[in-house]
Order: C-alpha cells, then structure tokens, then sequence
C-alpha cells in the first residue's frame, strides 16, 4: 500500500531521530539509556505480580448499600460479565466489586472510553487557546490533505460528523477498523498494511459530507495527532500533562503504542476503576482536579447538555435514549437525569450521574464485542444504580 510521508512526529526521547529506535537498535547505544526503562514500548512484557498467582485476588463484594433497592444487582454484574464496578457519590466509595481474579488496584482495558479522556485533552487544549475546534484539521495535520480529513473541522471529529469509508465491524477481518487495529499493533500484520497509525489515517477516504453521525473510531486517533502537533509532546506525554498528572490518581495509566510510538487514543488506555471514577468526578466538579483545572466549566457543560439531535443517526443509541447524542467524544443520553458516559465495547461505561452527583465505572469482558442485548443489560444496570442513589 502506497501511503503518504507523515510526520515529523515527537521523538520517543529528547534527541531521537525520527523512528528511533527500532526493535532492531533499541539494545544499542544511545537509545539503551531510554529503551532500558521503557522495554515496554519496544517488547510485549508481563507482570511479575507481587501476589502468588496460585492465590489469585479474593473477589470484592461491597454492595451493601444498595442492596436494599437493588437486591439481585450482584447477580447480575456477574450475568454481564462484570470484571468491576464502582460507585462514587461525591468523594464517598458507596459501592464496589471485583470479580475473582481482578484486584482494585489491577488495570483494565477502557478501550474506547479511551476516546472521552482524548476529548478532555483537546478540550484543555481549547481553552488554551492552542486548539480552535473551528479551524480545519488540515491546519494542524496538512498530511491529511486528500484524505476523508481534508476539509472537516476539528469540531466535526471530535462530534464524529464526518462521512469516512471505515467500517466500524469489530468481527469483519476484511474491515477498516481492524486494518486499524493491525497498524496499531493490535493483530497480526498483513502485507501491504500501513507502516503506523499515522499512516493508516492518511489512507481514509470519504465523500466529504459532514453534519451526519458515524461512529469511526479513526477521528479520535485524528484528534491524538492534533494534539501532538500543537503540544509537541507524544500522545501519552500530553495525556499525562493535561489530565492524569491532575487526577491524584493511585496509579499510572497505560497506553499501548504503535511502532512509531504513537499511542492508541480511540482504545487503548487501561488504568484502575477508581482513577477512571477521578475522571468522571472531575466532570462533575466542572472541570477541577485535586491538581487543578484540566477544562473549563464551559466545555463540560457542553458535554453534558449534549449535541445535535438532529445528526445523531445510530439506532440502537436513540432506541435506548430517544434524545441522545454525541459530543467531544461522550455518548450524551439526553435523558431526564442527563446522564453522559464513555462507553467502549465489550462492556466499558464511565457513566456520569448529575442528579446524584455520581460517577459510575463498569468494565467488563462481554463475550461479544458490541450488540443490542449486551447494551441493553448494560444500561438498564446503570441506571437502576442511578435512580437507586435517588433515595440514598
């Protein structure tokens, strides 16, 4: 496949050529004194857990709360796949489970709720004035020009009203998205598939139009090379500044990265259910962390009243919630409660509750990427936890 240059791209560590290192130099001099402590990005690694795997983690059931309201909600976290759920109501931890085998301070795969703390970035870069939502991507990435990116706004990508030729099919090998994934290094490549991530975006292909909803997972790994571009730092060096070094997180997040570096915005952080919670909980205090503002009060009252209506197109969406939209990369119900999440298949939520002040984390292993029965059961757990904290 013939692709076009990209780049410059920030350099893994200050001095790097373009590239660098590769897996074939990362052991030479001089990029040992970096590759050393980040073997990670280069090689697959696995944890050497600091608990005996012959004992795995005791499963953690603190539902006592809301037993009284919802008497069967253990049963049926565990009919949805459940890996951990939390509830925070204000600073309060009303409620928490762990699965066997999944300890609260084990990370988990937030897939594309991964795309709401991308959002969050672009909206600090926003109202740093370093970002302007009106502007055309190309102005940022002129790489783009001739792709489905060449003539959209920024703010069209992050409210994903862009006609892309990407098929968002998790299970079709003959998709996009999992060209996508394989650019990323989330499958096993084929020949002729983009070199990166980077390269992959400037093959996409559309017919122009905006205005109208489509879910394509490539705007949030866009919306990563913008900021790249106006911040100068690596994808996760910019997540780290603008939102996690904020958060008073238990522990670092990770990201997976693609040969050239370049971190998978749409799905690949996986952090702890409670410092995803600090996400949702800085939403809800308008935008302040325990380190400081990471957006304004603007931006998250611009996502929490939600988008267009009118653009929204995805059926089972507006099935569920007849009012929902999608804005900065939050799924907004437009329900009574307002409630807004992000929401990553196989079962990941960071769902918002206003009326509560609450913040509600699920992550979980559906057996099936993303169907109309799993979000239903999803759904209807998520808010019956939110009109139970009604009478708490």
């Amino acid at each position: 496949m013939n692709t076009p240059a990209t780049g410059p791209h920030p350099a893994r560590y200050p001095g790097a050529a373009a590239g660098e290192p590769t897996l074939d130099g990362w052991q030479e001099a001089p990029h040992n004194r970096w590759a050393f402590a980040h073997l990670s990005e280069m090689v697959p690694t696995a944890a050497v857990s600091r608990r005996d795997p012959a004992t795995p983690a005791e499963p953690v059931v603190r539902l006592d709360a809301l037993a009284a309201q919802l008497p069967d909600l253990e049963r049926r976290l565990e009919e949805t796949y459940t890996d951990a759920l939390l509830v925070l109501r204000g600073s309060e931890v009303l409620a928490e489970y762990y699965r066997p085998g999944f300890a609260p301070d084990d990370r988990h795969l937030l897939m594309s709720v991964s795309k709401s703390l991308c959002g969050t970035v672009v909206g600090a870069l926003v109202d740093d004035g370093r970002i302007d939502p009106a502007r055309p991507v190309t102005h940022y990435v002129p790489e783009l020009g001739g792709s489905a990116y060449d003539g959209p706004t920024v703010q069209q990508v992050l409210d994903m009203q862009v006609a892309i030729d990407y098929n968002e099919d998790y299970v079709d090998p003959a998709s996009e998205v999992q060209t996508h994934d394989r650019s990323a290094g989330w499958r096993s490549r084929r020949d002729g598939d983009p070199a990166d991530t980077y390269a992959f975006l400037a093959t996409l292909r559309g017919s122009g139009r905006t205005g109208e909803f489509q879910y394509c997972s490539a705007n949030t790994d866009v919306l990563a090379w913008i900021v790249e571009r106006v911040t100068g730092m690596r994808y996760a060096e910019a997540l780290s500044t603008h939102l996690w070094a904020k958060l008073d997180a238990d522990l670092d997040a990770t990201i997976t990265v693609d040969t050239a570096g370049f971190g998978f915005a749409n799905g690949g952080v996986s952090c702890t259910a409670r410092d995803l919670a600090r996400v949702g909980r800085m939403m809800l205090d308008g935008g302040i962390a325990p380190g400081g503002r990471v957006v304004s009060g603007d931006w998250v009252r611009s996502v929490l009243s939600g988008g267009s209506r009118e653009a929204m197109t995805d059926k089972d969406f507006t099935g569920a919630f007849p009012g929902g939209s999608y804005t900065r990369q939050w799924w907004c119900t437009g329900n009574e409660r307002g409630n807004v999440s992000g929401i990553g298949i196989h079962g990941q939520n960071l769902w918002l509750d206003p009326p509560t002040d609450s913040v509600i984390v699920k992550l979980s292993s559906w057996p099936d990427p993303d169907t109309e029965h799993w979000h239903r059961l999803q759904q209807a757990v998520l808010l019956d936890i939110s009109h139970a904290l009604d009478t708490l």
